[in-house]
């Protein structure tokens, strides 16, 4: 396994002010909040797990150029999982009682959340999975510790549905049209098929899946039944090589690239592979965030992480889409532990379980978030009890054969939807763990 650290110096104390002090109180001011970070930057998918990586790593080394939260600084080490649900718990045993233990795990793979889902809640240590995971997990009162915080799969589907309604003038229009769902065969791409299905019966269009088997280079035969079917749109749920592969079969098959529609695992910069401008006019609606350059949190780790020779990855990418992800990431694990920080005591470290309460009580208005330098990045986000999505908003962005270019119109998750497949979906899930739900009491202690 490759692992990599960062040692936090602690400022020095006078020399006089060290030997009045017990060795015990020395130590308490130099303790750390530690953010384990479970990576891949090897295998199959490296090319898009190295720059959520890179983002979620320096923005904890921006927080402590900024001072820490509320004094308190971070430190972190990576383990590398290689994106193997096997490799993922193997890291987790690892690092979770590291370091006075964990803050927050982040998976960055369904499949690892899923085998974590049933060890957090022992452990007592928050799972922030900002954008994937299990759809159904959402739902607050049944999943205590798991936080899907700017989305879930489920509202990936949706905002890409919405999209198209949009672009046709209108979901009436949708009637009697073909969507074709292009999958990565993995707990991930299958997320999608729910809420696909549901629209379909509610709009009137026909809806069919097709599966790609992992890593996803063969695709012949997939792209051989959309030549036949003659689909309206394809939905790209793709995950590395699957995405420029796809696009390349799409040429090769003379299918319009302007009719493929990915969402954010498969609207990044690798995802276009070699294209360039072949892959022009390709879209994805993505969760929040899209490509970010110039926004002032971006402008703010060039001017005090890379100046000073401290980046973690090449400075062409910061920004980027897939950075701007690791970003958001690690911005709300920072943010869980600083509101956390507000009931049980600035200036100190926070254990996961008071962290867990931090991130069921984010309160990041806009004016919060343009503050830590996410104007134009990212809408409000409001967590409670019951709701540890906190909002699901996207928008569209488009290659325009050099690079991403992000709309400025926002689409919103529809939450009269999702609210009910979520709970109906929480509650099987409580029912088969044998798990209570938690009381308007329980919410409130």
């Amino acid at each position: 396994m490759k692992f990599g650290s960062l040692a936090i110096s602690t400022v020095a104390f006078a020399a006089g002010l060290a030997t009045a002090l017990p060795a015990t109180s020395a130590l308490a001011q130099s303790a750390e909040q530690f953010f384990p970070a479970l990576v891949f930057r090897t295998g199959a998918y490296a090319p898009n797990g190295a720059p959520w990586a890179d983002g979620y790593v320096d923005y904890l080394k921006l927080t402590n150029a900024r001072g820490g939260i509320n004094g308190v600084k971070v430190s972190f080490e990576e383990c590398e999982t290689a994106y193997a649900t096997d490799r993922g718990v193997e890291c987790y045993e690892r690092l979770k009682n590291k370091n006075g233990g964990a803050t927050v795990f982040q998976p960055l793979s369904t499949g690892i959340t899923f085998a974590l889902t049933e060890k957090a809640p022992v452990d007592k240590i928050p799972l922030i999975t900002a954008g994937y995971g299990l759809s159904e997990a959402a739902d607050g009162g049944v999943f205590r510790w798991n936080f899907p915080i700017t989305g879930v799969h489920w509202a990936s589907a949706d905002l890409q549905v919405q999209y198209i309604a949009q672009r046709e003038g209108g979901f009436d229009r949708l009637k009697g049209k073909k969507i074709t769902l292009l999958y990565h065969d993995s707990p991930y791409g299958k997320e999608a098929i729910p809420v696909l299905e549901a629209r379909a019966a509610m709009h009137g269009f026909t809806f069919n899946a097709i599966p790609v088997t992992h890593p996803g280079v063969e695709q012949k035969s997939a792209w051989l039944q959309i030549r036949q079917n003659r689909p309206d749109y394809v939905l790209l749920w793709g995950w590395g090589v699957m995405n420029p592969t796809a696009l390349k079969e799409a040429q090769a098959t003379g299918f319009s690239r302007e009719k493929i529609i990915g969402h954010w695992p498969s609207g990044g910069e690798p995802d276009i592979g070699d294209l360039g401008a072949s892959a022009k006019g390709y879209s994805a609606v993505v969760l929040q965030p899209a490509a970010a350059q110039d926004s002032k949190v971006v402008e703010e780790i060039l001017s005090k992480v890379y100046a000073k020779g401290e980046g973690t990855g090449p400075k062409e990418s910061v920004g980027q889409m897939l950075y701007m992800r690791g970003v958001v990431s690690a911005m709300i694990g920072v943010e869980g532990a600083r509101r956390a920080q507000d009931r049980f005591g600035k200036g100190k470290v926070m254990t996961g379980e008071q962290v867990r309460w931090g991130l069921e009580n984010l309160a990041l208005d806009q004016s919060a978030l343009d503050a830590l330098g996410f104007a134009g990045v990212l809408r409000p986000i409001h967590t409670s009890c019951v709701d540890h999505m906190g909002g699901a908003w996207g928008r569209v962005q488009t290659w325009d054969g050099t690079k991403w270019v992000p709309s400025g119109t926002w689409f919103e998750a529809d939450e009269q939807l999702l609210k009910p497949m979520i709970r109906k979906a929480a509650d099987k899930y409580a029912a088969s763990k044998k798990i209570e739900r938690r009381s308007p009491q329980s919410c409130q202690d």
